[in-house]
């Protein structure tokens, strides 16, 4: 007898969302299964953004659904993101420019979006806080910038940075983690770094990577979903995307940085 398959960390099905007249994304589906890291890639103005704004709560879809291990999440907040075990980072860092780079870790190291705010901006006090700042600190150490843990982040490589703000989302234990372009701004070397981070994350948790870095995506995806003007285009692993016609009209034949 075989036994059945879990349910996606993450799915998506037939979004659309529609700013005035503009349609962003057509009737989108797609699926991260568990411990998988799932691509989108498409041109610019493909919908990508808007899709990852729809799987954090920050777009509200007017049709379609986005559900979390096959449960419907209605309607999705943000704030509902730690409790339902999901994480994100975003292209603006949003790192708090006046707090440690620790500090800034402990925000997010609660995993119902209470505590580890708390402690880190008013100061809980005793074993609440030594234990979130032991596990932030541990974070630091396994994203290799311990070192810069009583720094402030304008003081900090853009590279730093960027794991600092991985390291915040990673610190409350994600099963899910959504990156939206992790690797804009990063040299060959860090983004190869990157890759093999994130390969490495796939061992414990779901990913969902945007991204316009064709080697990366390519080189530690799973499964690629592939938009074009709002509407998926193609989907499936690496080679079978790298070699559908579809694809290579839209966007492998154009120039990408």
């Amino acid at each position: 007898m075989t036994s059945t398959p879990p349910p996606p960390a993450l799915e998506l099905r037939d979004v659309t969302v529609a700013f005035g007249g503009l349609t962003a994304l057509d009737g989108v589906g797609l699926a991260v299964a568990p411990r998988e890291v799932h691509g989108v890639i498409g041109p610019n103005g493909a919908g990508k953004t808007t899709l990852f704004n729809v799987a954090c709560g920050f777009v509200r879809p007017d049709a379609g659904s986005v559900s979390r291990r096959g449960e419907a999440l209605g309607r999705l907040h943000p704030r509902d993101l730690p409790g339902l075990g999901m994480a994100r980072t975003l292209q603006g860092l949003g790192l708090f420019d006046r707090m440690t780079v620790l500090d800034n870790v402990v925000v997010g190291a609660d995993r119902h979006g209470r505590a580890g705010f708390l402690a880190g901006l008013l100061g809980l006090g005793g074993k609440d806080e030594r234990a979130l700042r032991e596990r932030a600190h541990a974070c630091l150490v396994d994203l290799e910038v311990a070192a810069y843990a009583d720094r402030y982040p304008p003081s900090l490589p853009y590279a730093v940075r960027k794991r600092v703000a991985l390291a915040r989302a990673l610190v409350a234990e994600p099963e899910l983690l959504l990156l939206d372009e992790p690797a804009s701004g990063l040299s060959s070397d860090e983004m190869d770094e990157l890759g093999d981070l994130v390969r490495r994350l796939a061992g414990s948790m779901s990913v969902m990577l945007v991204e316009h870095h064709m080697d990366l995506v390519m080189a530690v995806c799973d499964q690629i979903t592939v938009l074009d003007f709002g509407r998926v285009i193609a989907s499936g692993t690496p080679a079978e995307v790298r070699e559908d016609p579809a694809v290579v009209a839209a966007y492998l034949g154009e120039s990408v940085t």
